[in-house]
């Protein structure tokens, strides 16, 4: 090939380069009046809403702030009525105690696989739910671990509805030790 011919086609291909830049500009230059134009449409209907609002504020304020109120009246309304999630809560199952029958310690408000479940010497007594003497918190057999296997002995009723159960350890150091334990802990 000759140096012509080399020159030729260099300069054929700056001529293409042009054209392309020139063709990608023009189509740029378009779009962007093409998103000018939207925008003015945009704006110019705002200010015409804009203006015929603060028109009739002017006009008719009654009317006016009438509407804005009936408007908030229905979105008050409609956030009232559309309640929440239809979830059940669940509700704890509650267990037929008989006398006689096995049972384990579960901690009815409590998830936690090591909470303990507290022993009172008396059913109904009041320290199920004081734990502010020293003695009642280090005293032995008292504070079972959930998951305990207890066997029924009798059953009591105790303030009001409530049932209280004594319980004799089936298992670990305190095994044949008697308590009473809250129903609902009984599993």
């Amino acid at each position: 090939m000759s140096s012509d011919e080399n020159s030729k086609e260099s300069v054929d291909s700056e001529n293409k380069s042009e054209t392309l830049v020139d063709k990608t500009a023009e189509t740029i230059n378009e779009v962007v009046e093409d998103i000018s134009e939207a925008v003015e449409d945009i704006s110019d209907a705002a200010e015409s809403k804009l203006s015929k609002l603060m028109e009739l504020k002017e006009s008719n304020p009654k009317l006016f702030f009438g509407g804005i109120a009936g408007l908030l009246l229905l979105i008050v309304i409609f956030f009232m009525m559309s309640g929440g999630s239809k979830k059940n809560l669940p509700i704890a199952k509650i267990t037929n105690i008989s006398t006689g029958q096995t049972y384990q310690l579960k901690g009815v408000n409590t998830y936690d696989a090591n909470s303990t479940i507290r022993l009172v010497p008396v059913p109904g007594s009041m320290a199920a739910y004081d734990d502010t003497e020293v003695a009642d918190r280090e005293g032995e057999c008292q504070h079972m671990p959930s998951g305990t296997k207890v066997k029924a002995i009798q059953i009591q009723e105790s303030l009001g509805t409530t049932k209280f159960v004594q319980v004799e350890m089936l298992e670990g150091d305190c095994a044949g030790q008697k308590g009473w334990v809250i129903s609902n802990n009984l599993k």
